[in-house]
This record gives C-alpha cells, sequence and structure tokens, in this order.
C-alpha cells in the first residue's frame, strides 16, 4: 500500500510541472480571485480578463447573485442523479425552450457532451429515415476548420490534423464542406447523409461566422432532403453575441442546439435542445448521463439567465458592441502590417495577425490584458457579458500600446 504523501509546501507551478498531465502549454500564471472582469494573480498583480475562461464566466468573476444562488443551492440539495426529478432542472429547461422555441431538453456536463448528444440524434434521425435500418444513412456534413469538441464523436467532426493526430481510426461518417459556400455542402448530399452540422460561429477555429444566407440556405437544402440542421452553439450561445443564440441573426430554426460555456457561468453544464418534431427520437435507456443537470448546475445556470434577463444584458453587448468594434477596427487601419482582420459579433470577436500572435499574447498579459488565441493566427476578446464601456475601452488601448510597441520596435 502507499503511504499517505507527506505536506511539502511548494509551489503552484512546480506542483503543475511535477504532477499535473502535460496535455496543456506550460500556463504563465497561477490566478488565485476574481471579481467582475478582472483577475488577481499569485502575486498581486491585476488583469483585465477577456478570456472570461473562453467565453465561460457570462457574468464575469463571482458575480454576487450567482454566488448567492450557488451557495443557497449547495446547502439545500446538490445532486440526486436523473433518477429523480428536481425543480432547478425543470425551470431551466422551460427557459431554454422559452428561448429556443417549442421542444425538448436533454442536459450534461459540457460542449463535447452536447455535441455527442447532437451527433447521436443525427444517428437515430438517419435510422428513422431508413426505415428502421442503422448503417444505411448516418452521414453528417461538417464545416472545414470546424471545432466540436475532443471526445471521438465530436473530433472526428472536427477536421483538424493537431485535434485528430494519434487517434485514428476515427468515427466514420463525416464529410466536410466550405463555410459560407452552399454549394460546397449541398454536392456532399446524398442517400446516407442524415445532417448538417456547423458551428453558427467557428470560434477555435478562427472566429469565422456564418452569413445569415448561407444558414438559410442550409435550412433550405435539410428541408429538401429531410436532414436535420444541427447547430453548435457552446462557444457563440447565450447571449455572447447580443441574441440569445447567434443564428437568431439568420431567422432560421435549427432542428437541435447544443449549448454549454456561458450557461452555467463557471459551474461545468451542457445542455442540448431538439425541435418537438424530433425529440421523440430519444427514448428511455438509449441517452444518459450521471451528472447532467444536477440541481447545483441548474441553479448556477438560472443564476446566469435570472442576470441575462434582470440586467438587460442582451440589449447591453447590442450597444457596446458597436463602438468597441470600431475601435478595434481602428487598430487594423492604424497598423495594417500587423493586424490584417477584424471578425466576429457583439463579445465574440477576433483579431488576425500577419504573425503567429504568441508575442502579442505575452506583452498583453504584460500590460494586464488576457485574451485567449484561435486559429489562423487570430486573438480572441471574450469580454464578461457585463463588461463596462469603460473596460472595453481598455483593452483596445491595451492592444494600441502593443501594436505600437512592435511597430516601434
Amino acid at each position: 500500500m502507499h503511504s499517505a504523501p507527506s505536506i511539502v509546501r511548494t509551489s503552484t507551478a512546480e506542483l503543475y510541472d511535477a504532477h499535473v498531465l502535460k496535455n496543456y502549454g506550460r500556463p504563465a500564471l497561477t490566478l488565485v480571485r476574481g471579481s467582475g472582469s478582472r483577475v488577481w494573480d499569485d502575486a498581486g498583480n491585476a488583469y483585465l480578463d477577456f478570456t472570461s475562461g473562453i467565453a465561460v464566466s457570462a457574468l464575469g468573476h463571482c458575480h454576487p447573485h450567482w454566488v448567492a444562488a450557488v451557495q443557497r443551492q449547495a446547502a439545500e440539495l446538490i445532486h440526486v442523479s436523473n433518477l429523480f426529478r428536481n425543480p432547478q432542472q425543470g425551470e431551466l429547461a422551460r427557459r431554454i425552450v422559452g428561448y429556443a422555441g417549442p421542444g425538448r431538453v436533454f442536459f450534461c456536463n459540457s460542449g463535447a457532451e452536447a455535441n455527442e448528444a447532437l451527433i447521436k440524434l443525427a444517428r437515430l434521425h438517419g435510422v428513422a429515415k431508413a426505415g428502421g435500418e442503422e448503417a444505411k444513412c448516418f452521414k453528417v456534413i461538417c464545416a472545414k476548420s470546424a471545432f466540436h469538441g475532443r471526445t471521438y464523436g465530436g473530433m472526428s467532426a472536427t477536421p483538424q490534423e493537431k485535434i485528430q493526430k494519434g487517434f485514428r481510426p476515427l468515427v466514420p461518417g463525416f464529410a466536410f464542406g466550405e463555410l459560407n459556400n452552399l454549394r460546397s455542402f449541398a454536392d456532399l448530399v446524398d442517400d446516407q447523409t442524415a445532417a448538417i452540422f456547423v458551428e453558427t460561429i467557428q470560434g477555435e477555429g478562427g472566429i469565422n461566422p456564418c452569413t445569415p444566407e448561407f444558414l438559410r440556405g442550409l435550412r433550405q437544402l435539410c428541408d429538401r432532403y429531410n436532414l436535420l440542421l444541427l447547430l453548435d452553439e457552446v462557444q457563440c450561445g447565450i447571449g455572447r453575441t447580443g441574441q440569445f443564440y447567434a443564428f437568431e441573426n439568420a431567422g432560421v430554426m435549427p432542428d437541435a442546439i447544443g449549448m454549454a460555456k456561458g450557461l452555467g457561468g463557471g459551474f461545468p453544464i451542457g445542455a442540448m435542445w431538439v425541435r418537438d418534431r424530433h425529440a421523440e427520437l430519444f427514448h428511455p435507456g438509449n441517452h444518459g448521463t450521471t451528472f447532467g443537470g444536477t440541481p447545483l448546475a441548474c441553479a448556477a445556470a438560472n443564476a446566469v439567465l435570472d442576470i441575462i434577463e434582470r440586467d438587460q444584458l442582451l440589449e447591453r453587448v447590442r450597444a457596446l458592441s458597436g463602438p468597441w468594434h470600431d475601435g478595434l477596427r481602428q487598430l487594423g487601419a492604424d497598423f495594417p502590417q500587423q493586424v490584417v482582420a477584424f471578425r466576429g459579433q457583439g463579445f465574440l470577436v477576433g483579431l488576425q495577425f500577419a504573425a503567429d500572435p504568441a508575442s502579442y499574447l505575452a506583452a498583453l498579459r504584460e500590460r494586464g490584458l488576457l485574451v485567449p488565441s484561435a486559429g489562423g493566427n487570430v486573438i480572441r476578446l471574450l469580454p464578461p457579458l457585463n463588461a463596462t464601456p469603460e473596460e472595453l475601452a481598455t483593452s483596445v488601448r491595451i492592444f494600441r500600446e502593443v501594436l505600437t510597441a512592435k511597430a516601434q520596435a
């Protein structure tokens, strides 16, 4: 038997180096506290956090209403499994249906799990479409540069070598068209096709939005060939674009939506909404989860929706994003040799750089701004939905300082 490890006082960085699996790059900071849009490291330095936990912390850090709701629920009932009902899950499902439309909701623990559920829905639809025959109609058409998670289904729907390398053979049945090229998707449809599955805005792929025309075209294509339109709103949903769901700008109705990240405001939760006409494809026994939809997770999500609604955060994002975008676009005009493009909607935007942005990320961090990267030399900006105009302006100012210093170097 192993004896209990002795307590040795060492730094967090040393503990990570010694004991944490090295599937991530070495973190640059040890963060110990957060409040609103700011976090502090173990040396007492403050940072404006526009990573938002990669679009998770929709209300910033430690919002009082969210904290109180989680504390209250933790003292009342934390977990019961889906063998039983719990009031928080029922209320959260009602509210999601209110935003998405008539349908039903399945709760899980992450965006990857939500996307796995979407893929399973596509398979079930394909079986029904093929008259009950499995493996006759199972193809799912996705987009190049997509990112749908790191489970086997999500990874197989993610045509990126850095994601798939080392894990083949992958799940069969995925094909890939060019984002915003309807013809390239239409050309892939055949008798074995069950669904089309895209991110409304590609996040990890470099902040690449679907155009409204493209989404409407996909809807028409799905209607014509009896395919499901599945939308991954894991990163771009829950208010991040100024609409509750990013697809609302296109005026389409998907058949199912995957969501997570901002829904829990920092507590792990994922969900799949399924349109009424397809909800009966799932029946007892063919999908489930132990932790999905716990009282605690749903209380956290209900608290997020409380503040989105009470503080009119959707309207706030729409109002503040215009001037903020103007400031970011001006950076490209003033520093065209460094910043080559601006993309995105609301509080999900990206600046594309002419070169690898790693040195820019470090320089921004040194000046007190935390932001994540994305594919295609893109730096994302993901402020909390309740970020102030002053904080948004500060992010532009820090970018300008970094770009100026690079230009003068």
